[in-house]
């Protein structure tokens, strides 16, 4: 039985077959044969139920036939007169009302078509095609500490400190410092215990977090803009106010000691930070994570001097995303504005050197890293973008990907190194730019027996991009696309807005506007690509190796390499 022979029998009962598959339908009356006209013989008994049980199939099928024959005659009887119900066709032609409809003649809605206005509903107009973002506002206190923001449209807002200090600015009485006070954010302050502040963030939904980089630290709060008021007193009072009690200091100790003890588990984090130690002379050769030294030495009171000498008011930005400018303002400037004005001080001086780190350890992988210094860095604005292009470009990853749009499947590492050698676990470019400096290199992750070829393959690498001609506009062109879209998504985070103020306005004094990262990014050629490579390595190189490194070329092997070309 077709499902519309179905729904015809549920929705128009017939009245001959309104008991089929019940008990009684099946069964015959006691007193009457319906389908047998000729009487039982008395001498036949033992035939009769044998008789009686072919009566009622047929019965069945009877009815079963008849119940077909009807529904099929309902159902052509509707198909061929069913719109005559209607008083009008034009009507049907605005509604059919599907089968509904067509079983029972009526419409199942009076609404009209969809193109046609709704009477008495008002449409509030359509918004327009480009929402022009809203501009970044700064206001300088007169102390010298800067507040920046943008409004969005986001019911959330992102509020963050950022500080001028890091690892660079550490003594060797307060090396670790850095490293340190970012385990001590948001502990107790003078104002509230550590359990308070704990239970104020989460009574509003928010979200801390603090990091600490060479250059710059950065304390930031998360939370609905409703709240702006309380995120901004509790950032302040966490950075200007840390009580730095002895336990909450030797409790934060402990787990940098065991960080420390868990660096082999990030062998690439490891050989980014010997990289630094080997290629620098000076504040960028400083450790960013506190040495085995430090722990036994640092203490509250080389805290709270690191922080009188460090966090003055010229050197601080408080930035947020999602924060109307004047609010902010009205909010943090009396919390601010009894900062001292202290003198910024000149930024300590690094020089690059480039050198050599090797580390036998207890693994059956090879780590490699071959790096270049970056000049000028953030400050030389246009090889800062022609350098994260190239990063992109050149690209690179994990031997096993998901794959899919964005994943670097094409980058000329992944189709030139990872597609062709499964010794190799991982060949990636990388790049930290910082002020006036940074690296550009290619990590690599490899067997041992195989490290001297990843060796090779990775010089081979760096000096074809330098090479004019080996790279196509194809490839460029989509590193520029890929570069542009990683940055924009960024930028759709609240985080990362607040974040990019912060940094900006530390590094340049002002945020630019991202039309002129963009405007930069689409100017770049394949002579910008090849000129900037090649300065990169003409600078010294810095090797660094970590695990089975029996197999790991000489220095000096490697960097003629460079030279000879």
């Amino acid at each position: 039985m077709s499902p519309q022979s179905r729904s015809l029998l549920s929705l128009k009962p017939i009245r001959t077959v309104r008991n089929f598959g019940s008990d009684h339908s099946t069964r015959p009356s006691p007193t009457s044969a319906p389908h047998s006209t000729a009487p039982a013989s008395p001498t036949s008994s033992a035939a009769a139920p044998h008789i009686s049980a072919g009566r009622r199939l047929r019965a069945s099928a009877t009815r079963a036939a008849d119940m077909y024959r009807i529904a099929g005659s309902h159902l052509r009887s509707l198909k061929r007169h069913g719109s005559s119900r209607f008083a009008s066709t034009s009507v049907v032609k605005q509604s059919s009302g599907g089968l509904f409809g067509l079983l029972l003649g009526e419409k199942s809605s009076q609404l009209p078509p969809l193109d046609v206005p709704l009477p008495g509903i008002t449409l509030p107009p359509p918004l327009p095609d480009f929402v022009e973002p809203s501009k970044t506002k700064v206001t300088t206190l007169p102390n010298g500490i800067k507040i920046a923001s943008e409004t969005s449209v986001s019911p959330a807002a992102s509020v963050g400190l950022y500080i001028d200090c890091g690892s660079i600015y550490e003594t060797p009485a307060s090396s670790g410092a850095s490293h340190l006070l970012e385990r001590m954010a948001f502990k107790s302050t003078t104002n509230r215990s550590h359990l308070r502040l704990v239970r104020e963030v989460e009574a509003i939904g928010g979200n801390v977090s603090a990091s600490a980089s060479r250059e710059q630290m950065c304390y930031t709060y998360d939370a609905f803009k409703a709240y702006v008021p309380e995120m901004v007193e509790v950032l302040i009072d966490s950075v200007r106010n840390p009580a730095f009690f002895d336990w909450e200091v030797k409790e934060q100790l402990e787990k940098i000691k065991a960080e420390i003890a868990e660096v082999s588990d990030n062998p690439q984090g490891l050989l980014l930070e010997a990289l630094h130690s080997a290629g620098y002379s000076g504040a960028l050769a400083k450790p960013l994570m506190a040495p085995q030294s430090a722990i036994r030495r640092l203490d509250s009171s080389i805290l709270e001097e690191f922080i009188a000498e460090n966090y003055t008011a010229p050197r601080m930005v408080l930035a947020a995303s999602g924060v109307e400018h004047d609010e902010l303002v009205s909010i943090a400037e009396p919390l601010l504005s009894d900062l001292h004005g202290v003198k910024r001080p000149e930024e300590p001086k690094s020089v690059y050197v480039g050198g050599d780190y090797r580390c036998q350890a207890d693994s059956v992988k090879t780590h490699i890293a071959l790096a270049f210094e970056v000049p000028g860095g953030w400050y030389e604005e246009k090889t800062a973008i022609i350098v994260t292009v190239l990063q992109m470009l050149m690209g690179g990853g994990g031997s096993f990907s998901a794959g899919g749009p964005g994943k670097g499947m094409h980058s000329r590492l992944y189709l030139r190194i990872l597609n062709n050698y499964h010794q190799i676990e991982s060949f990636s470019a990388f790049n930290s730019i910082y002020n006036h400096s940074g690296l550009f290199g290619i990590h690599a992750t490899t067997s041992p027996d195989f490290a001297s070829k990843a060796v090779d393959l990775a010089a081979a690498e760096l000096l074809e991009v330098a090479t004019p001609g080996k790279v196509t506009q194809e490839q460029l062109d989509r590193a520029k696309q890929a570069t542009k879209s990683a940055v924009l998504m960024n930028l759709e985070s609240r985080v990362v807005a607040s974040e990019d103020i912060g940094r900006q306005i530390l590094t340049y004094g002002e945020r630019k506007p991202i039309e002129h990262f963009l405007k930069d990014l689409e100017a770049i050629t394949l002579n910008d690509i090849s000129s900037t490579a090649k300065k990169i390595i003409s600078s010294p190189l810095t090797l660094a190796s970590w695990g089975d490194v029996i197999h790991v070329p000489s220095y000096e092997s490697v960097s003629q390499k460079f030279f000879s070309n």
